[in-house]
Formats: C-alpha cells, sequence, structure tokens
C-alpha cells in the first residue's frame, strides 16, 4: 500500500512537470514565432490559436502578416480570422472597419454573410447608455438595417431585428427623457410650453411608444399648469386646449396610473372655462 502511495505520488509529480514543459515549449514557440521573420509561421500558429480560442495572441501573430498576405490566397482566410479575432477581443471599430473590408474584398465568399453580420453587430456593442449622446446608437441601427436590407434571407434576421429594436428602445428612451426634463423644469423657469411641444414631438416621432401614456400625462399636466397660470389674457385659450388634451387622455387610459389626476384637473378646467362661459 505505501509503495502504490508512493508511486501515485510519483505520477502526479510526472504529470505535473510535463504540463509545466509543454507550456514553457508553447510560450517558447510562440515568443520565437513573434520574433521570426518566417511569415508561414505565423500564419500556422496564428491559425492553430485561432481555432484553440486564443484569440489575442493569435491576434498578435496576424497584426504583423496582414499587409504580407494581400492579394495572396490564404489571404481570404487570414482576413477571416483576423477580423473575428478583433470582434472577440472587443476591439469593435477595428473589428467592424476589418470585416467590412472583407464583405467588400470577397463578396462572393461564404463567410461573407458571416462578416457582414459581425460587422453590423460590432456597432451594436458600442452605443453607450441611454442618458448620453446617441450617435452610435443611430449607426449601429443603420448598420443593422443595410444587413437585414442585404441579406432577406438569412437565418440570423431575428437577431439582428431584435437588435434593432433593442438599439430603437434605447433613442425612444433618450428622446422621452429629454421631453420628461423638460416638464421637470418647467415649474423653475415657468416654461410649460416648451415642455408641451417637447412632448409633442416625442409623440409624433414615436406614436407607438410604451411611454405614451406617460408623455400624454406628462403633456397634459404642463398644458394644465399653464392655463392655470397663465396671465389672464391667454387663460381662456389656454384653458380650451389643455381640457382638450385632458379628454384625449381619460378616453384613451381609462384605467391608468394617473386618471385621478387627470379627473382633478378636468375639474378644475372646467370650474375655469364655466367663468369664462358666464362672463361672455
Amino acid at each position: 500500500m505505501l509503495i502504490f502511495a508512493s508511486c501515485l505520488k510519483f505520477m502526479k509529480r510526472l504529470i505535473y512537470i510535463l504540463i509545466i514543459a509543454i507550456a514553457f515549449s508553447s510560450c517558447s514557440e510562440y515568443q520565437k514565432a513573434l520574433k521570426s521573420d518566417d511569415t508561414a509561421a505565423k500564419f500556422k500558429l496564428g491559425t492553430d490559436l485561432f481555432e484553440a480560442g486564443k484569440y489575442s495572441k493569435a491576434l498578435r501573430l496576424f497584426e504583423q502578416i496582414v499587409p504580407k498576405y494581400r492579394g495572396r490566397p490564404q489571404a481570404q482566410k487570414l482576413m477571416f480570422m483576423y477580423g473575428t479575432a478583433l470582434y472577440n477581443t472587443r476591439d469593435y471599430y477595428t473589428a467592424n472597419y476589418q470585416m467590412e473590408r472583407f464583405v467588400s474584398s470577397y463578396p462572393e465568399s461564404e463567410k461573407a454573410e458571416e462578416m457582414a453580420f459581425l460587422a453590423a453587430k460590432s456597432y451594436y456593442h458600442l452605443p453607450p447608455e441611454y442618458s448620453k449622446e446617441q450617435k452610435e446608437t443611430v449607426e449601429a441601427i443603420e448598420k443593422l438595417q443595410n444587413f437585414i436590407n442585404s441579406y432577406p434571407n438569412s437565418t440570423r434576421l431575428e437577431e439582428a431585428s431584435k437588435m434593432v429594436q433593442e438599439l430603437d428602445f434605447k433613442l425612444e428612451t433618450k428622446a422621452y427623457e429629454i421631453a420628461k426634463q423638460y416638464h421637470t423644469i418647467a415649474p423653475h423657469n415657468r416654461n410649460y410650453e416648451a415642455a408641451i411641444k417637447a412632448f409633442d414631438n416625442f409623440i409624433f416621432e414615436y406614436p407607438g411608444t410604451s411611454y405614451r401614456e406617460k408623455a400624454m400625462f406628462y403633456r397634459l399636466d404642463s398644458a394644465y399648469n399653464l392655463a392655470v397660470n397663465s396671465v389672464e389674457w391667454k387663460k381662456e385659450d389656454r384653458v380650451n386646449k389643455a381640457l382638450e388634451l385632458c379628454n384625449g387622455f381619460k378616453s384613451k387610459y381609462t384605467e391608468s396610473e394617473y386618471i385621478e389626476d387627470a379627473n382633478k384637473m378636468n375639474e378644475e378646467l372646467l370650474d375655469l372655462q364655466k367663468q369664462y362661459n358666464t362672463k361672455s
């Protein structure tokens, strides 16, 4: 039993030594390839590393040989691996550029659709939070829509469409928050008209928005406050306009969480309207 335990311990040590030796050998081979002028060796090792999912290491080798393979038979495979490695290491700007170059250089390639999709998806990963500037979001939607239009029979259409919807919602949320901000600051600068206009624009631009109920209520609230706090010679017209918005909201959202507030505003606005009708 003691001899068996000793042999087992020896075998474990031997396996550990072999693993270290293999790792050291691989590392040594990689470092040697990086310093070598042998482009074929870099290509082969880079391919092996790529297929093993070691994209960062493969990328360092590919970056050294890409210019030297232009126009050569292996260039298409190399550019496919190069673009994919960039994507998998999250260098999305460069990945998009290289993948779009691949598609334009090899439009008939069996990998062209995959490259076109990943090129567009690279942009999907770039947009910031909705609260920040959304230039990249708009560009990402354009890229994905171009893919959808170019490959209408692709099996990737569902994923591309979902990404477009998600990015559209980000723009929608950004636009809603901007309009809501006008409503938030209106009591401080007395500019309820700006809030109404902002919500008008939002509802017009996003007619099917999931924020429609909230947008219509806050537009009503802005119109109500504009009316009741208005100078006398403008009050009657503003009361009538606020009542129109109130009736529109109440008829559309009878079960709204804001319905009680809308009803209270409606009563006060009707009282004001009666005063003007009595005067006339």
